[in-house]
């Protein structure tokens, strides 16, 4: 639990622009280690926006959200993201944006952004991308976004009894690195055999509201690339836990981590164990 892996659709681009692409202004997984997920917000002229608060940029890791939420809108506090065409825009793209699966309150869903206005902030950005391309970089976005998700909703299941969970609010912060994320670098560095050393390329703060208890609690999400398939298409993985805000949530992370060694020494154990006796047939 926790970190999750995801490789997209054969044909989509290996290719992606820093960070999340759908947190910068104007303008996809099984879990497994960490390095997959996208943006639960579409970014258009409806309220509902990406629930990450990109409001401080920093450096630019290998990649990020092209949406820069700096500049927020009072009524909202989302950012106010263009989903008009490109002066120079050699093609249409679409303006509609999608509803993802992930509760904003009791009535709403964050929306994702459209095609245009995820180009718009690659535009802003200046990163040269083939428009042909943004549709499918929307898609994997998107998708990495609902596992990340899900893996949210496998953490909470654990201690809160409602599935009425919701995503108050989230924060991009690309270029921070969580401690974790520094653990598992220092640990490449002493292990590369086992361990990558590559760090996340983006990091996203989830809160996410209890509505019964009212309690809000914080996740911590690392983005990783990883290998590409054979086919040559693109793979990324996520890394979902709670952050270490509250003592329920350290001993949470400490029985999952618990748990998970214990069902790896299991399988060891099994694959090593002698299969069939004398008294055993063999079908």
């Amino acid at each position: 639990m926790g970190q999750a892996t995801s490789t997209p659709a054969q044909g989509k681009p290996s290719a992606i622009p820093s960070g999340c692409p759908m947190h910068q202004e104007s303008a996809t997984a099984a879990a497994t280690a960490p390095p997959a997920a996208k943006c639960p917000v579409e970014h258009g002229p409806k309220v509902a926006q990406c629930p990450v608060e990109h409001d401080k940029p920093q450096s630019q890791p290998a990649a990020q959200c092209p949406v820069d939420h700096a500049k927020m809108n009072p009524l909202n506090q989302m950012p106010d993201l263009a989903n008009v065409r490109q002066p120079d825009q050699s093609m249409d793209l679409p303006t509609i944006r999608t509803e993802s699966s992930i509760p904003r309150d009791g009535s709403e869903k964050w929306e994702y952004p459209s095609p245009q206005q995820f180009y718009n902030a690659l535009v802003r950005k200046g990163w040269e991308t083939p428009e042909e391309h943004v549709e499918v970089m929307v898609e994997i976005h998107n998708f990495l976004n609902e596992q990340a998700w899900e893996e949210v909703l496998k953490w909470e299941k654990r201690q809160y009894d409602g599935d009425d969970i919701q995503l108050a609010k989230f924060k991009g912060r690309p270029g921070e690195l969580s401690p974790k994320a520094r653990l598992y670098m220092l640990a490449g560095w002493l292990l590369p055999s086992r361990f990558g050393n590559e760090p996340p390329f983006d990091r996203h703060d989830w809160v996410v509201r209890r509505p019964k208890t009212g309690e809000e609690v914080r996740y911590v999400i690392d983005y990783y690339s990883a290998p590409p398939e054979s086919d040559g298409s693109p793979v990324f993985s996520l890394d979902v836990r709670p952050a270490l805000d509250s003592f329920g949530s350290l001993k949470e992370r400490i029985a999952v981590a618990t748990e998970e060694a214990w069902a790896t020494l299991r399988e060891k154990e099994n694959a090593s164990a002698p299969r069939g006796s004398d008294n055993t047939r063999h079908h």
